[in-house]
């Protein structure tokens, strides 16, 4: 079997509120206007299939937003939005891979993240066999067209995987393929499903 795995909020939790934090601080921009003016738009989601450079990103957003931070100050925000590992959710890796299955992490992400991640929670890396990054594939969740590189790179088909994530639209275009989805709604969801 394939077990795709997302990255945030599956294995590591995220909280984008820690990263509206440490900017709001910074720029002494009152929290509640970040968090009312923050949208995942389409400069994100251009950032996210590596279409566009960090750099332009930050200077995108902080704009949005009208905050002032120096390039730095921005990328220190952005890495805050990572919280902890989900061990139990690691450990189902490594015993799946034990086990003979291939693992796989299929995540939206973007350079400045994943120059990042790797270095804090190695675990992470070490419990996949493959990480399928959408700024490295020029595509992202939940176009069509990712999952089903992901199943032509790993050579199976729809009905030989299972994955999941935290984004019902995610979760929604992997299973009109014929995927197994599962909706992940807190760090019990995926221990809970391997274990009924």
């Amino acid at each position: 079997m394939l077990y795709i795995f997302d990255l945030g909020n599956v294995i590591i939790d995220i909280d984008f509120n820690r990263v509206l934090g440490v900017w709001s601080d910074l720029s002494r921009v009152p929290l509640a206007s970040l968090q009312s003016h923050f949208r995942m738009d389409e400069a994100f989601e251009q950032h996210e299939r590596g279409e566009i450079s960090d750099e332009d990103f930050a200077l995108a957003l902080c704009e949005k937003l009208e905050i002032a931070l120096s390039y730095e100050q921005f990328a220190a925000g952005w890495q805050a939005v990572f919280v902890d590992v989900r061990p139990e959710t690691l450990a189902l890796m490594n015993r799946l891979r034990l086990e003979g299955h291939r693992v796989v992490i299929l995540s939206n992400t973007n350079r400045l993240h994943c120059e990042f991640w790797p270095t804090q929670y190695p675990d992470v890396q070490q419990a996949a066999d493959t990480l399928y990054l959408s700024q490295d594939l020029g595509m992202r969740k939940p176009e069509a067209r990712i999952y089903q590189h992901v199943l032509a790179a790993e050579g199976v088909t729809a009905d030989q995987a299972v994955f999941f994530d935290d984004n019902p639209d995610n979760i929604e275009a992997a299973r009109a393929l014929g995927i197994e989805s599962v909706l992940v709604t807190d760090s019990s969801t995926v221990p809970n499903w391997f274990a009924g």
